[in-house]
């Protein structure tokens, strides 16, 4: 209860005065991203690789060894096989057929289905072909560039272009950042996790919302109050908001990393990490920027100077 009553009441936190150092910390996170996907890559799922994916299961602990001998005499020019869960009875196999179109990849499954026999559940078969993953490689990309440019538009028409600006750079960060960290880990980047990916999108920019709400809102109150203390009061007024939101959807995100299993682990940690990062960019980023304009010159709409001054 004590915990729950800090958070809830009112702050008087000075996040403005942070900006500068919040500024170069973004940045270098932002760069430590592309480097991380540049130097370490993805780690692509069939989704978008192409290749065999299996999942088999047995009554006993699976030696994972023994099935990498057995499987050693199909020509496949990629094979990774990784346990699934604490006991050990389950298995994934991820392959890349020596030839990489669609028939070389269902003849891969028929042949490792034949070597391990009948003595194993199969309970997950996929097979995608190079030309497929690459398609889909390309259309998840558009619907991401497609969905943040959509978001500013709408930002630009709710409120004005500055906002948008600050939407931009928000989401930017975001995104760029979160799958920064999916490359460092290594997490499975698959259909799933763009679709975590543009989950964590809508609810970074519905967050940003309410904070520049706020901040117009203030604008029209506090006429007279210098834009650095205005910015900082409106962020605060909403600040027990954000934490709470933010907590409850963590409550019910981080069973779902813990013990969803593999097939969710990389769709979870995507919406976790993209949850903390929306909700600090939604102050350090989006609403810190804003001090760069002079909001009062396009909050009174001033005819002869529309999209107000550079500050």
């Amino acid at each position: 209860m004590t915990m729950l009553k800090w958070i809830t009441k009112d702050t008087n936190i000075n996040f403005m005065g942070a900006r500068h150092f919040t500024y170069a910390l973004s940045s270098l996170l932002v760069i430590l991203s592309f480097a991380s996907m540049y130097i370490k890559g993805f780690n692509f799922g069939i989704d978008f690789s192409g290749g065999v994916l299996m999942e088999i299961k047995s009554e006993q602990p699976i030696n994972v060894e023994e099935i990498r001998s057995k499987l050693s005499v199909v020509k496949l020019d990629e094979l990774n096989l990784q346990t699934i869960g604490l006991d050990g009875k389950e298995l994934m196999i991820r392959a890349q057929a020596d030839n990489a179109n669609e028939v070389a990849q269902r003849k891969a499954v028929a042949e490792i289905r034949e070597i391990l026999g009948n003595g194993y559940e199969y309970r997950r078969v996929e097979t995608v072909g190079p030309q497929v993953g690459d398609e889909l490689k390309t259309a998840g990309i558009v619907a991401s560039v497609l969905a943040i440019l959509a978001i500013a538009i709408y930002i630009w028409i709710r409120f004005e272009w500055q906002f948008a600006v600050g939407t931009l750079l928000g989401l930017f960060h975001d995104t760029v950042i979160t799958v920064g960290l999916l490359s460092f880990f290594r997490f499975d980047f698959s259909l799933t996790t763009v679709a975590a990916i543009l989950t964590l999108v809508g609810y970074s920019v519905n967050d940003k919302v309410v904070t520049y709400d706020r901040i117009r809102e203030n604008l029209k109150k506090y006429r007279k109050m210098p834009q650095e203390e205005l910015i900082n009061k409106s962020v605060n007024d909403i600040f027990s908001r954000t934490i709470l939101t933010g907590v409850t959807t963590l409550v019910a995100v981080i069973p779902l990393y813990l013990w969803g299993g593999d097939a969710l682990e990389s769709f979870a940690f995507t919406i976790l990490a993209g949850l903390i990062i929306g909700t600090y960019s939604s102050i350090f980023v989006s609403a810190a920027v804003l001090n760069l304009f002079d909001l009062r010159a396009v909050n009174h709409k001033d005819e002869d100077n529309y999209f107000g001054s550079i500050g």
